[in-house]
């Protein structure tokens, strides 16, 4: 057997390409190019099974890709649509002439039903190879069934309603557990619940719909031939008890809700929209006798399930009599009724006719039309053809339904993915605003659409609509790119100007105090808003210059400080003579260099508030910067003026720590002409190193002698060390200060004794005191009376000297009995050392022949050798290369030069006459080799090398050369 279902490129040559009456199109606009750039694909494109069957198809469903069709009456063929290749074909075994009536299957595709034209029944599951009978079922002509998507699964349909054609409603269940000879039934239970009457009598009940609403309520809808049946109630949660007779016992007193129409088709067939396989039903159809009755279902509501009903009349030719409706699909916008020869699609928005797709006769007459609600796709057959209908974005043109219709929330909402089509939506429902008169509306669509921008503000001018105006442009300010500097720019002026304008219309009305008070705030938020920021930063320039034609003080402070702009601010407050207010801004935001340029001004007015001002703002400001602004104010000498200056420079001083020389000299100044008192304090304080201080000494120096300070002036001599100057300055204030100062150059005696010298002449010369004289000879003891005796006259007499020419004397007498006490001390160590000497000539040591060097630890006769009073014995060699590392540079130099000379200077010779005269001649030339050899044993013998200073000195230096550390450490691996 052929494949049931071939790709589309196999069966595009038989496919009719069908859509609706409402093609999509380009729509010219400004700012879009609408060029369509691929073929638009139908909405509903039919497409032929390559299937030829081998007796007649009776019926056919399909649900969850799974396809069943009977053929002839003893056959049926289930297809599973993912593997269209693989059919299982059913054989019934059927021995009477019972036909296929109707077949049900449910929306998983696991239980079909197949009822006969004898009122017998069979049930067939997906995975069974065998149509069983249901017994309990047997004698009703089943017209329909009512599955139950909330709780049917692949093993049990859950209870359903069984709807057949004496009227009455049952309500069974299958399982599709397989049984022996013995085993349970398909069918577990098979009850009435209810019967549908029409016109005083039972009729058959042509379609069934079982669904749960979201808020577990349960709904019923059954359709007889002219009527339509509702039946509302709370679902049952009681696990043994889940059916649907709770819900209908609730009409046992009284009817269901119903609508009917006098029409009559003889059947009639309901239809579901359903968006998600296990979602609640949207949208219904119900095809009657006097046509289709469609709506939305609202599971919300609580007296009826249907609104927004619609009834589309049939046209002439279709209805009761020779040509009507056999069946109805639904979908999202259309419904599709199938007729004999063609089938034709309404648009449920319009109620307009989009399609009539006409078959060929030689297909033979339509038989029925159903929906595969898990894939969308229609199925319509005739006895000898299949046929599927594909629906693909069918909600491509909606918009444009919508939009006719005035409905531009929904309009929007199914063309948000086209900016075209968008544009022309917001288009006009602009215009529908502007014409209802709903200004802000439609000004906030105008700014969405690309429409052309002076042609919407002259229209909103010539309306005198200044508010929607202000509205249009403050939304087409927040959609501009960053790059749209100059667009930005005039929006932005415009906005104000708008303000401004209104504000000034408004400020003289007090009936409007209210509006005006709005205004302004609206104003004040467009110039606060984030979004307007940056636009109006970069138009400042033009906003301040409007706020000024305007006179409108009050907003140019307010979008100043918003834009920032502190200097305007604090500007206009100086302007104004608001000082402190001023002030009030630069404390509040903490602008240095507003501070440096507002400081010269602020100093006249409010000088003790500023000071206060920087004192709090701390390190943030540079003193420096502020010195010509202290400077300008202090000028004028006076006291108050003076005293703000050095508040100030004293807390830069001594509580920010400034070292910077202009501040410490602007304070000396300060000091000098305001506060002398505090001057040689501050002097004293800032220390008596001259590389310490931070102010320039010549500057204090000029300054304090300028003002006649000179006690200041003598400190600033001691700083600089010339203590002559401040002794000589010092004189002519106060002596003891004098003498203070010729005590400094302690290590320096002999100027010291100068300075005495210098204050003692003036004791005696310029105050003629001898006895304060003497109390200089007595503070220093460098003096002598002969030193002081020249500067006295001639009259005085010696008794005014003769205790201290006693106490010279007696102090000359010790000093020869100290000198001649420390003589005796050296003569007698000097013999000491003599006879050490001697007895150091005579001492020995003896070397046993066992003996080995203490370095190398070889036999010691073997080679030239040293031996220590310690006890320690080297090699010659051993202990030059043992002494070399420890020697300083200078005194390795020494020891390469002798070994160098040893190894040049010739050998000694025998005899003694000659050798003496080799002696002599050597010693014309240079050192003799004993010299030679003298020296070096100096300098690498003088102590050993274990027990001298040479070990003390090595004992911080490590054991293994740090140079050598690496080939050392690898030497031990």
């Amino acid at each position: 057997m052929a494949s049931i279902l071939d790709e589309y490129e196999d069966s595009l040559s038989r496919s009719a390409v069908l859509q609706t009456g409402c093609p999509s199109v380009g729509i010219p606009h400004s700012g879009y190019v609408n060029a369509h750039l691929e073929k638009e694909v139908p909405i509903f494109t039919k497409q032929r099974i390559d299937f030829t069957p081998s007796e007649r198809i009776t019926s056919l469903v399909v649900s969850c890709s799974q396809l069943c069709m009977s053929l002839g009456k003893d056959t049926l063929l289930r297809i599973d649509l993912g593997k269209a290749s693989e059919p299982n074909r059913v054989e019934l075994g059927r021995k009477d002439d019972a036909k296929v009536h109707k077949m049900f299957l449910d929306h998983t595709g696991s239980h079909l039903l197949v009822a006969l034209s004898s009122t017998e029944v069979l049930y067939m599951n997906r995975n069974g190879q065998k149509a069983r009978p249901l017994a309990r079922w047997k004698g009703q002509l089943v017209e329909s069934v009512g599955w139950n998507k909330a709780l049917g699964s692949e093993s049990s349909t859950g209870p359903i309603l069984v709807g057949t054609a004496q009227g009455q409603i049952f309500e069974a269940e299958l399982s599709a557990s397989e049984g022996g000879l013995f085993g349970p039934a398909p069918d577990l239970y098979f009850r009435p619940l209810y019967v549908l009457n029409e016109e005083g009598g039972p009729a058959p009940v042509c379609s069934l719909e079982a669904e749960r609403g979201p808020d577990g309520r349960g709904f019923v809808i059954a359709t007889t031939r002219q009527r339509l049946f509702q039946f509302i109630g709370r679902a049952v949660e009681d696990a043994e008890a889940q059916g649907f007779s709770g819900l209908f016992a609730a009409y046992t007193d009284h009817p269901p809700p119903f609508r009917e129409f006098p029409g009559n088709l003889g059947y009639s067939e309901l239809a579901f929209y359903t968006p998600k396989l296990r979602s609640a039903p949207r949208a219904f159809a119900w095809m009657m006798g006097d046509g289709v009755l469609y709506g939305s279902l609202d599971c919300g509501r609580p007296d009826s399930l249907l609104s927004e009903e619609k009834v589309w009349e049939y046209p002439a030719g279709i209805g009761p009599g020779a040509n009507p409706p056999l069946a109805i699909v639904l979908t999202q916008f259309h419904f599709l009724l199938l007729l004999a020869d063609r089938v034709e699609a309404v648009c449920t928005l319009t109620g307009q006719v989009v399609l009539r797709d006409h078959f060929l006769e030689k297909f033979g007459p339509l038989r029925h039309m159903v929906k595969d609600s898990s894939t969308g796709h229609l199925w319509a057959y005739t006895e000898r053809a299949v046929f599927r209908y594909h629906v693909q974005r069918e909600a491509r043109d909606v918009w444009r339904t919508y939009l006719d219709m005035n409905r531009f929330d929904l309009a929007k909402e199914y063309c948000r993915e086209r900016p075209d089509c968008l544009d022309t939506v917001l288009a006009r429902e602009a215009d529908f605003c502007f014409r209802q008169h709903r200004y802000l509306e439609s000004a906030r669509c105008y700014a969405l659409t690309q429409s052309y921008f002076e042609e919407i503000a002259l229209k909103f001018l010539e309306a005198r609509q200044e508010e929607a105006l202000a509205e249009f442009l403050q939304r087409k300010l927040a959609g501009l790119k960053p790059t749209e500097r100059t667009q930005a720019t005039l929006l932005t002026t415009w906005l104000t100007e708008l303000y401004l304008s209104r504000l000034g219309a408004l400020q003289g009305d007090p009936d409007a105090l209210n509006l005006y008070r709005d205004t302004r705030e609206c104003f004040r938020t467009f110039l606060s808003s984030p979004r307007h920021k940056e636009w109006l930063f970069a138009s400042r320039a033009s906003i301040h210059e409007l706020l000024a034609s305007h006179g409108d003080t009050e907003h140019m402070v307010y979008f100043a400080v918003i834009m920032q702009d502190y200097e305007r601010v604090v500007t206009y407050h100086c302007q104004h003579e608001a000082y402190e207010e001023a002030l009030a801004v630069l404390a509040r935001h903490r602008d240095p260099q507003l501070f440096y340029k507002f400081s010269p001004v602020l100093i006249r007015h409010i000088p003790r508030q500023l000071v206060d001002a920087w004192i709090e703002m701390g390190s943030r400001l540079d003193a420096r910067q502020l010195i010509p602004a202290l400077v300008n104010y202090s000028q004028g000498g006076d006291a108050q003026q003076v005293s703000q200056a050095i508040r100030y420079m004293e807390f830069c001083v001594n509580v920010l720590g400034e070292t910077e020389q202009a501040i410490h000299n602007y304070l000396l100044s300060l000091y000098a002409r305001g506060q002398p008192a505090s001057l040689l304090a501050y002097l004293e304080q800032a220390g008596a190193s001259p590389h310490r201080v931070h102010y320039d000494l010549k500057y204090a120096l000029r300054l304090c002698a300028e003002h006649g300070h000179h006690r200041a002036c003598v400190h600033v001599y001691k700083v600089l060390e010339l203590y002559e100057e401040a002794v000589d300055l010092a004189l002519q204030v106060d002596v003891d200060l004098a003498k203070q100062c010729a005590d400094l150059p302690e290590e320096d005696e002999e100027l010291r004794k100068k300075l005495w010298l210098k204050i003692a002449r003036h004791v005696v010369q310029e105050e003629e005191d001898v006895q304060t004289a003497m109390a200089c000879l007595a503070s220093c003891p460098l003096l002598k009376i002969e030193d002081v005796l020249p500067f006295f006259p001639d009259f005085v007499t010696i008794d005014h000297f003769k205790e201290a020419i006693c106490s010279s004397l007696k102090a000359y007498n010790h000093h020869i009995q100290e000198l001649q006490r420390e003589m005796e001390e050296a003569t007698a160590s000097a013999q000491r050392i003599r006879r050490d000497l001697q007895e150091l000539r005579g001492r020995y040591g003896t070397v046993e022949p066992q003996d080995k060097c203490s370095t190398c630890d070889f036999p010691l006769l073997n080679r030239p050798f040293y031996l220590f009073l310690c006890g320690h014995m080297f090699h010659a060699d051993c202990l030059l290369q043992a002494v070399r590392p420890g020697l300083p540079t200078y005194k390795q130099a020494r020891l390469e030069e002798l070994q160098r000379k040893l190894g040049t200077a010739p050998p000694p010779t025998k005899g003694s006459v000659k050798a003496k005269e080799a002696e002599a001649g050597a010693a014309a030339v240079g050192p003799s080799r004993e010299q030679l050899k003298a020296d070096l044993d100096e300098l690498v013998a003088a102590e050993c090398v274990y027990c001298g200073e040479l070990m003390i000195r090595s004992i911080d230096r490590p054991f293994i050369d740090p140079q050598h550390y690496e080939e050392e450490h690898l030497s031990w691996l």
